[in-house]
């Protein structure tokens, strides 16, 4: 599938999706707790659905109905009848790998051609600390991977500098081992994502002590509990209407955004300020204006999945724009430092690769035919470049954009996106 775009003015409101780390982080909770939760306003994408899948593999019960019902395993997920494909989601791939040591035989988790190049050796070696035996089938350290159970506790090195959730895995499984566990943590990148998950375990009871995001001590043999909940709007899926606004001049309003998440990527909409847009908090949303655009220096390790529309904004921005400090962007569902220079370069965007981030100056991008590369952010990115010059843009590879994002195509066009498919 392709999406054909054309340079457009957008205007009016949008309502914005459920949060893929919130819902894959709820799927996960409801189905190792006791008793039946009801998850509301999922996100709805081949992602949370990828969990879907895994946990019904452990045991859950859970009905994908307008809300979704599950009915969890009370803490101790079965050995899976079969292999769990996780499709492109890496969040499902992590978390599920613990919920597997926690199960009492082997699991074999796995996904597609880019899960299988994602790397997991840290949160590997932290397993076989904690008394489960995990090991990667080629000895790469990357998928396809083998758990068995069960993991113990105890005391784990984990080095936090590919992603943030290796840690995040643990810290959901690991309070329902037998035995207390302390995890020592190193070079911790992304920290937003590890507030969104103590936040969610601060909702449980569940007892941790931690100093800073370096040390934590979890008590075993806890215990999640039912719990009914709406899933927060997603920055990560609103960042591309934020930007496209921001290039093309226009005026949206955001329906459903929380500023009190714990989502990291909420720190786009100061980004965008200080690039100049015009950004004012709603009752019941975010406003934003397009206006002149000026560039900056913004550190993007903690929100890496930012970088790929940043880069577009970049080039619709006075001088030059450094996007820094997200070296794991190159670990995502793409390289994806590599492939917006690439793909942004073919546009006419001056635009220079660092080992841990981009240099964006400001450029008159043209249509080009270019290539999302199966990586769902870089294809909404592109598009949104698409929207913001003359002539028709042709993103190849859009069917990525299903993996988070389903509605992207439906939701622009209904705010006067040019924007089909074919």
């Amino acid at each position: 599938m392709r999406f054909i775009v054309r340079k457009s003015k957008l205007q009016g409101s949008v309502q914005i999706p459920g949060s893929k780390s919130h819902t894959i982080r709820a799927v996960a909770i409801a189905a190792l707790a006791s008793g039946t939760s009801c998850i509301r306003k999922p996100l709805v994408a081949e992602d949370t659905l990828a969990a879907v899948r895994a946990y019904r593999l452990f045991g859950a019960d859970i009905d994908c109905g307008e809300d979704w019902v599950v009915r969890g395993v009370a803490g101790k997920p079965c050995t899976p009848e079969n292999v769990i494909d996780v499709g492109n989601s890496g969040t499902t791939l992590y978390i599920a790998m613990s919920s597997a040591a926690l199960a009492p035989g082997t699991s074999v988790l796995t996904g597609d051609d880019q899960i299988r190049r994602r790397p997991a050796g840290p949160l590997i070696a932290a397993l076989n600390q904690l008394g489960a035996s995990a090991e990667s089938t080629r000895g790469t350290d990357r998928p396809p991977i083998i758990v068995r159970g069960p993991m113990r506790g105890g005391t784990a090195n984990l080095d936090g500098s590919k992603t943030s959730q290796y840690l995040t895995s643990l810290l959901i499984n690991c309070p329902l081992a037998a035995e207390d566990t302390v995890l020592s943590v190193h070079n911790l990148v992304e920290k937003p994502y590890i507030d969104m998950t103590l936040s969610w375990l601060a909702e449980q009871h569940i007892r941790i002590d931690r100093s800073d995001y370096e040390e934590f001590r979890i008590a075993g043999g806890q215990k999640y509990s039912a719990f009914d909940k709406q899933v927060p709007a997603d920055f990560s899926s609103a960042t591309f209407f934020l930007t496209a606004a921001a290039v093309t001049g226009s005026e949206l309003i955001l329906l459903g955004l929380d500023p009190n998440d714990t989502q990291g990527d909420k720190r786009i909409v100061d980004v965008l300020s200080k690039m100049g847009a015009d950004v004012e908090w709603l009752e019941d949303g975010l406003r934003i204006k397009g206006n002149g655009l000026v560039g900056g220096t913004f550190d993007l390790g903690d929100t890496p999945d930012a970088l790929p529309a940043l880069a577009v904004t970049g080039c619709f921005a006075e001088g030059e724009t450094r996007l820094i400090n997200v070296g794991q962007a190159r670990l995502k569902e793409t390289d994806r430092i590599t492939v917006m220079c690439s793909e942004l370069s073919k546009m006419g965007a001056q635009v220079e690769e660092l080992p841990d981030g981009l240099v964006v100056r400001q450029s008159q991008l043209r249509a080009a035919q270019v290539d999302g590369h199966g990586d769902h952010r870089v294809v909404m990115a592109l598009a949104v470049a698409g929207l913001g010059c003359e002539g028709e843009t042709v993103i190849e590879g859009a069917e990525a954009v299903a993996v988070t994002f389903p509605t992207f195509a439906d939701l622009m066009k209904s705010v006067g996106g040019d924007i089909r498919t074919e």
